[in-house]
């Protein structure tokens, strides 16, 4: 397939990289600090975004929460205008990275933001944006993508533009020592199945973004197998760094993708609450199973490339086996029950808002139809 890539974010990594930032925003601009829940202010991180911002004009903007909320987005919006800001830097999680993407949109539109999320505004215009990133997993710190939900209709919806790369991201692996277990455990997951989603559908000869997506899904089997050595500079930063290279664009470029699974996911997250990284752990399996007609050649490529399994007629399906047991080893749950969700409705639910928001046709192939869905959220009950 042909293609045309870019990547415009310059990456600083490494111990001590925060204080980058001192160069990387002109002094001229004034800057809003976007965070999440506080932890920033505990762990260091807040002190040394502070010193590399010593001099400039800048104001903050803390509580934007997991599944940022355009409700409490809008607030920052507010304040940018208010105040007259003109760069924003976005420190924390994926999170809060795409709730700053949001911001940085829907400063530069008139109408309702919501739009955005809704296709009625197409995004050409941004404030631009830093980032610093706290826990890794989605990738935003160097893509143009962002996912953003509306807590008054339960809807967790995707916008993507080219003007919301950040122009910077700062990777420094030592914020990781403060991270619960369990979100380092929901970052693995995240980026595992970020790299699914490109790499598990069906052959196009790809053979460098095969190879590629192989290294990085080797890369977090063994992270997730030496889960107990993440108190070590290499496991952290050999997580951060695999965990950028998931959802950059550069292993997607000229090969089919999925996405049915976050799509479902984000449905479910949008419903119940679950996290994110914990809907792709439940649906993914359940997908594959469904899908095994259409994913057995790449899947018996991942059974053997990736987990080192021995060739055999039901390789594809030792291969879901095992991506299954990778989500139980890292204590995710696997299925809607074990994430405390036992409504006998789910399914029904789910489909109807995946066909609500207009995705009838999911997958590489286009053939996960909501009825399918339907099938795949009974099937991860």
């Amino acid at each position: 397939m042909k293609f045309s890539y870019s990547n415009p974010t310059a990456i600083h990594f490494g111990q001590g990289k925060i204080a980058s930032i001192a160069k990387a925003i002109d002094p001229s601009r004034k800057v809003l600090v976007i965070y999440g829940g506080g932890s920033i202010k505990t762990n260091g991180v807040y002190d040394q975004v502070g010193a590399a911002l010593e001099g400039r004009t800048w104001m903050e903007f803390g509580g934007v929460e997991p599944n940022p909320a355009v409700e409490t987005l809008d607030k920052a919006v507010a304040l940018i205008r208010k105040e007259g800001l003109d760069y924003i830097l976005a420190v924390g999680g994926g999170s809060v990275i795409d709730g700053s993407k949001y911001v940085a949109a829907a400063c530069c539109y008139d109408g309702n933001g919501w739009d955005i999320l809704l296709g009625k505004h197409r995004v050409k215009q941004a404030l631009p944006l830093g980032a610093v990133l706290t826990l890794p997993a989605t990738g935003s710190e160097s893509n143009g993508g962002a996912v953003i939900t509306r807590r008054t209709t339960k809807e967790k919806l995707v916008f993507s533009s080219d003007a919301v790369y950040p122009r910077f991201a700062v990777l420094d692996p030592d914020v990781i020592k403060s991270l619960p277990e369990k979100q380092i455990a929901n970052g693995l997951v995240d980026a595992f199945v970020h790299v699914c989603e490109q790499y598990l559908t069906y052959p196009v000869q790809a053979w460098v973004q095969d190879g590629y997506a192989e290294v990085l899904l080797r890369n977090l089997v063994n992270l997730s197998l030496q889960f107990k050595e993440r108190d070590s500079d290499s496991w952290r930063a050999n997580f951060m760094w695999t965990a950028n290279q998931a959802l950059n664009g550069l292993i997607g470029v000229g090969v089919p993708q999925d996405w049915a699974t976050h799509m479902i996911g984000h449905e479910l997250t949008a419903e119940y609450g679950i996290d994110h990284a914990r809907t792709l752990a439940i649906v993914l399996p359940a997908l594959l199973r469904n899908q095994l007609e259409n994913k057995k050649v790449k899947l018996a490529q991942m059974g053997r490339s990736v987990f080192n399994l021995a060739p055999d007629v039901d390789l594809p399906q030792r291969t879901i086996n095992a991506i299954e047991q990778l989500f139980r080893d890292l204590g995710v749950p696997v299925r809607l029950s074990e994430a405390g969700v036992t409504d006998p409705k789910a399914a029904e639910l789910i489909a109807a808002g995946i066909e609500g928001h207009g995705m009838r046709k999911l997958g590489e192939k286009g053939v996960i139809t909501p009825d399918v869905v339907r099938e795949i959220v009974a099937a991860a009950a």
